[in-house]
């Protein structure tokens, strides 16, 4: 649901998976965005209307991206098709972030589209700490990417998980992910992202920031 620019280059990721498609718009020029190539359905509509829904084939749907730029219609629209046509991968974005949040602890993964761009130009900006990547629906959870001292270059990465309450999901070096075995050295410029709770990351990032603990 959302022809923008997001809409239509999801459209177009899709099928170059090899997934069918189908775009919700209000408007009818909004399709012009996915231009001549695009194989896919294009239904005019209000996105929560469950006739325009059911036109676009939700009863077959395999996933729901609410994507327009109301944070009121992609919630509803998410929650309807979750709540109504049992749909299981559903997603939508929300440019509030606390309302994000709400809506993510109530079972509705949500993008905020706000919070998500400060949060990639400040970790930029400031590289120390941890920038939060992901969490689960309770809250307890999360994926961040977090910065080391320069102490910790040289040693294998699983010293992390030796020293700290996580544990390493991946790297990236070089603008490509890597899964880190028990002989991975760590080297400046990686990028280290963890698994940890909440109520641990104080500790993570505190740990990371001194040197590596011997033994």
């Amino acid at each position: 649901m959302g022809c923008g620019r997001v809409g239509s280059a999801l459209a177009h990721a899709l099928e170059s998976a090899g997934h069918s498609v189908s775009v919700i718009d209000q408007s009818r020029e909004a399709f012009r965005r996915l231009g001549p190539h695009y194989q896919g359905e294009t239904i005019t509509g209000v996105g929560f209307d469950r006739d325009t829904l059911e036109s676009a084939g939700i009863a077959r749907a395999a996933g729901f991206a609410a994507v327009s730029n109301g944070d009121n219609s992609n919630i509803l629209a998410a929650r309807t098709v979750r709540e109504v046509y049992g749909v299981g991968n559903v997603v939508a974005r929300i440019y509030d972030p606390g309302r994000a949040e709400i809506y993510q602890r109530l079972g509705i993964p949500t993008v905020a589209t706000v919070s998500w761009t400060a949060d990639q130009v400040l970790r930029r900006l400031l590289p120390e700490g941890s920038a939060s990547e992901w969490r689960d629906a309770s809250g307890t959870l999360g994926l961040f990417e977090v910065q080391l001292a320069p102490t910790w270059f040289g040693h294998r990465a699983v010293r992390i998980e030796l020293n700290t309450p996580a544990r390493v999901a991946f790297i990236t070096r070089l603008g490509k992910a890597l899964i880190p075995d028990g002989n991975t050295l760590l080297q400046a410029g990686d990028l280290i992202h963890v698994i940890a709770r909440d109520v641990d990351l104080s500790r993570v990032e505190s740990l990371l920031a001194a040197a590596p603990e011997e033994g």
